[in-house]
């Protein structure tokens, strides 16, 4: 079976209406390592080439057909701006999928968070500081937010590898996973990388 029969229904709808001519081969491949394999993945590849719908086309397959019990994909970026310009895009892709985004950052709907806290589910935007203060003063919650989280999505791997967010980030993700006992995949995502080894490191520390 060819990799856009193993999608979800209302992604080939999507892809569909948006005439996709085909598939890109990062699209492909990303697809082919989270269906087949249970591996982390560092996806890097130039501007526009389809980076983020490589990464979320087969995670979105995936909660679709075995829906989580928490927050099931958590995609974390380094700007606001970045997690604003994916939510409208994610948000166009899951109209008829019933599984919601959320984005948290400072200026984010405080209802649609408190909403999230109460019913977990779909996919969570968010940057490291804010999900560094999510895990600080809503310990609890976090619990109850990511017991089944299986995917975090990294977007601009590089940036967060040249300084010190990326420590913070990875430590925060450390924290994570030490309070929920959950180890959930890695996805990352970056422009073309130098010194592709360094960036599988980083990707995997934990």
């Amino acid at each position: 079976m060819d990799v856009f029969n193993r999608l979800a229904p209302f992604i080939q709808d999507f892809i569909y209406e948006n005439k996709w001519e085909e598939l890109h081969g990062n699209q492909v491949a990303a697809c082919q390592v989270i269906f087949d394999s249970d591996d982390n993945l560092l996806l890097s590849s130039g501007t526009a080439s389809g980076k983020t719908e490589a990464a979320f086309l087969p995670v979105l397959t995936h909660l679709y057909e075995k829906p989580s019990r928490s927050v099931g994909a958590m995609y974390i970026s380094p700007l606001k701006a970045l997690i604003n310009d994916q939510f409208k895009r994610l948000e166009q892709m899951l109209l008829d999928s019933n599984i919601p985004v959320t984005k948290w950052h400072g200026d984010a709907s405080v209802d649609k968070k408190d909403r999230l806290i109460k019913h977990p589910e779909g996919i969570l935007q968010i940057t490291p500081e804010s999900l560094e203060s999510l895990i600080t003063n809503k310990r609890g919650a976090c619990l109850n937010m990511f017991c089944d989280l299986r995917f975090v999505i990294i977007d601009e791997v590089h940036s967060f590898m040249r300084d010190e967010r990326g420590l913070q980030l990875l430590c925060v993700l450390e924290r994570l996973r030490a309070l929920t006992g959950v180890n959930p995949r890695r996805i990352g995502l970056s422009a073309t990388l130098g010194d592709m080894s360094l960036a599988q490191d980083w990707l995997n520390t934990g």
